[in-house]
């Protein structure tokens, strides 16, 4: 059963369409004042929300806004509630990221055909895509189906890279996302000694390329083919024009491609205080860990200026480093492939 928080000060028009919505068989939660409102859908997530404007204490406008801050809350289907002589002011509403709005009085036709269609569309626009070609096929069939945006069945065809091949370079303008729907790419950036520091590792079923698209700016780094590989290009007009026209598509879409975030974050901690022998041991360990999820065997291959950079250590450093790996057993090294032996003790002779 579907819960919706209904927040409306006129206690009238708050017990009628409570009573509405629970004859449709919904779990109606109900707030007098956007400040209650907000404190219940804190105890209890709701489904969808349905909210009036002009409220005392919080008004509708604040409520959103706290929800759309509050990441427990964010991404809730919200409806307003509107006056007939409020119904300018709606636009601002539906800048703010609301979903729809009704206009007072309402028959129990419109609320139902509204809280009915917000669901179906949220529930189909899935909070999560597998990160697979799959996944992507998936994403932007519902993302058409919601949108109408017939371009979005263009372009799907596999573009091939060839090793060593530039994807893109530091300062060009964005102008698509990427899939890799084969191979793998690295992206880096240079220092002006010349000096790589390797930014991101992406393999089968990884975006990337959509840092500069969110934030309107050149690319901060470079992207080239490590392998011979297949790229699926999502024109930048495409990916902007997702964001803009739904906002359950945005959500859905930002949240696919987040998903890196906190492991880069996370990297970026590491190489800033952990010792040069960790830090060697959780590239290694980070890289078997993806490969497990495409090799039953996994291998890690790459040269050693990559892991080096990777790693943000000199060449030679890394190389002795892994001697010592070696030497303990925990690796294996045959040229430039390596397989981790002993995870759990590679993991506890970091320190």
């Amino acid at each position: 059963m579907k819960t919706i928080l209904l927040i409306e000060d006129n206690s009238h028009i708050r017990e009628n369409t409570a009573e509405i919505l629970e004859l449709a068989n919904y779990h109606v939660l109900t707030a007098e004042n956007g400040k209650i409102g907000v404190e219940k859908a804190l105890e209890t997530r709701p489904d969808l929300v349905i909210c009036d404007i002009m409220m005392p204490i919080l008004d509708g406008y604040g409520v959103l806004h706290i929800f759309n801050k509050n990441p427990v809350l964010s991404g809730i289907p919200f409806i307003f509630l509107t006056a007939k002589t409020e119904r300018s002011d709606f636009r601002r509403g539906m800048e703010m990221g609301a979903d729809d709005y009704l206009t007072k009085p309402f028959d129990e036709i419109e609320l139902l055909n509204a809280v009915e269609g917000r669901l179906k569309r949220f529930d189909q626009m899935r909070p999560a895509y597998e990160s697979t070609k799959d996944g992507l096929v998936q994403f932007l069939d519902d993302a058409q189906t919601l949108t109408g945006i017939d371009s979005l069945t263009v372009d799907r065809k596999g573009h091939l890279i060839r090793k060593k091949q530039f994807v893109y370079s530091e300062g060009d303008e964005p102008m698509r996302l990427y899939f890799v729907q084969s191979g793998r790419v690295k992206t880096y950036k240079t220092n002006p000694d010349g000096k790589e520091f390797i930014t991101g590792l992406y393999q089968t079923g990884d975006f990337f390329g959509y840092v500069s698209l969110l934030e309107q700016t050149d690319h901060t780094d470079s992207a080239v083919a490590l392998e011979d590989s297949e790229l699926v290009y999502i024109p930048k007009e495409i990916f902007i024009d997702l964001l803009s026209r739904d906002g359950e598509v945005a959500r859905s879409f930002v949240q696919l491609l987040a998903n890196r975030v906190t492991e880069r974050e996370q990297q970026l901690l590491e190489m800033a205080y952990d010792s040069l022998r960790r830090r060697v041991a959780d590239t290694l360990l980070r890289l078997h860990q993806n490969l497990q999820n495409h090799e039953s065997e996994p291998v890690i291959q790459f040269s050693r200026d990559d892991l080096a950079a990777m790693v943000g250590t000199a060449t030679e450093s890394l190389i002795r480093t892994l001697s010592e790996f070696k030497s303990d057993g925990l690796i294996d090294i045959s040229g430039t492939s390596i397989r981790v032996l002993q995870p759990e003790k590679l993991k506890r002779s970091r320190w």
